[in-house]
């Protein structure tokens, strides 16, 4: 799970301030504000760990991936080149191992970490891309730093200097030779472990980030409209995909899967269900539907159909056949609970062609969702979500109050543009869920809207007095 983020220097951000995150972390803003571009700077870090170029330090995505940000100059605080793009996160490391120095078996433990680099164009070679600086913190559970690494570029060459404290590392026998550039934006060259007689614990934290890109999930705002066939052969997706193509996929291949929810006032979970009965559940506590159905239509065959109860209806009809925003939710749905425990879910617009009713049961259902288990244990999912609904953070404000979510487990910022730059701003919410800080006009000029409908009303009614008198007259 990330629990901090700051971006300097990238696109519309100037500076984003540190973003504390929550199991569910909110961004609102008016368009344009720049909240989508946090999103897009975690997808493409995604993109570049998982590339096969390692020599790339950014990989800023083509036409088959989740971002494209173009080149760096396109992609740097207002196109100028000569800055660099600074960048820092924490996250909760479940797969860390203790550091012990083989030479004076001293150990170090931690249980979370942070990272943090520096990247900037060559300046003699303005298509390269270089990393200036990264570093390393191991921070325990006092949160103090019990060891730091990074690399340092030695005056625009291509060479690396080592920095690690308090762990010294010592070199082999030989020649002394310095480390050629990092692997992408975060790995430590073969040459660090190579040159030196204590240093094979670096290569881990190379395993650390690509554990937590391949934990996040993405899904866009414009999801792929229904079918009224699936195709489905038992290959296992990663996920519901980009724009959900492989929800009835991934529902079908979660047959086995059991889960179940445990608020905080419940001492023990509710019974684990089938997945598709708690995707039913789910949308029948959004009043989308009575019933809901994958069948496959023939033992030979591989297709499969949907079919849906809608509220007040008879009978089942195919997914098409349904209001366009129950297509549009599924996948929001299914990802939510197909993701593995541990998942970081990057979701823009879920409420997307929602009545406001639903938007609001909407954020019932991921409460659910950040409180689900699964053979036992807590799923540890973590919702990343850009929204636009008022309704939803209403619904959330409430259960804060209610006590059905705690406080700490909800972060929500609002973004807004300050002359050239964006401004990212912290909304403070209390025990009882009011925010104390809330922006102006944070969803539109609501009192604005409502003083100028009744001074409207209150001139229309004078001029219809006013005609009513004058036709009396007459």
């Amino acid at each position: 799970m990330l629990r901090h983020l700051r971006i300097k220097k990238f696109k519309g951000w100037k500076d984003s301030g540190d973003i504390v995150m929550a199991p569910v972390t909110l961004f609102f803003g008016a368009n344009s504000s720049g909240k989508s571009s946090i999103g897009q700077f975690l997808m493409m870090l995604k993109q570049t760990a998982e590339s096969p170029d390692r020599k790339a330090v950014f990989f800023p995505g083509d036409n088959k991936s989740a971002v494209q940000l173009g080149s760096y100059q396109e992609m740097v605080f207002r196109r100028a080149s000569d800055q660099s793009i600074e960048f820092s996160y924490t996250w909760d490391c479940p797969d860390f191992r203790e550091i012990t120095d083989p030479l004076t078996n001293t150990k170090y433990s931690g249980a979370t970490l942070e990272f943090m680099a520096n990247v900037a164009l060559d300046k003699k070679n303005q298509q390269s891309v270089r990393v200036e600086k990264l570093e390393y913190k191991v921070i325990n559970a006092h949160r103090d730093t019990v060891l730091s690494i990074g690399l340092n570029r030695q005056q625009d060459r291509l060479e690396y200097g080592i920095d690690v404290e308090p762990y010294r590392l010592v070199r082999k026998p030989g020649r002394v030779w310095k480390p050629g550039p990092p692997v992408r934006f975060y790995g430590f060259p073969d040459e660090v472990v190579a040159y030196h007689q204590n240093a094979e614990f670096v290569s881990d934290f190379n395993l650390y980030q690509e554990n937590l890109f391949r934990s996040i999930c993405y899904l866009g705002p414009l999801r792929t409209k229904a079918s009224r066939l699936y195709s489905w052969s038992g290959i296992e997706p990663d996920s519901v995909g980009y724009a959900g193509e492989n929800t009835i996929s991934a529902i079908l291949s979660a047959n086995a899967r059991k889960i179940g929810v445990k608020k905080p006032n419940m001492q023990r979970a509710s019974p684990a269900n089938p997945f598709e009965a708690v995707i039913a559940d789910a949308l029948k506590k959004m009043e989308l539907i009575q019933n809901f159905k994958v069948s496959r239509l023939a033992e030979q065959r591989h297709e499969y159909e949907v079919k849906l109860q809608v509220r007040g209806a008879d009978a089942s009809v195919d997914l098409p056949d349904v209001g366009f925003g129950i297509s549009q939710v599924l996948p929001v749905l299914v990802q939510c609970y197909y993701a593995p425990a541990g998942s970081i879910i990057l979701m823009e617009q879920p409420e997307i062609h929602l009545h406001p009713r639903a938007q609001s049961a909407l954020a019932d259902v991921l409460i659910d969702v950040i409180q689900s288990r699964e053979n036992g244990s807590d799923r540890n999912i973590q919702l990343i979500i850009e929204t636009h609904s008022e309704h939803f953070l209403r619904r959330l404000q409430r259960r804060i109050a209610e006590d059905v979510i705690p406080r700490e487990h909800v972060s929500a910022y609002f973004a807004n543009v300050d002359g050239a730059s964006s401004v990212l701003t912290p909304l403070e919410i209390d025990k009882y869920g009011n925010i104390i800080n809330w922006p102006e006009n944070f969803f539109g000029d609501e009192m604005g809207d409502i003083t100028g409908q009744a001074k409207a009303a209150m001139e229309r009614r004078k001029k219809e007095r006013a005609s009513a008198k004058s036709n009396a007259h007459e």
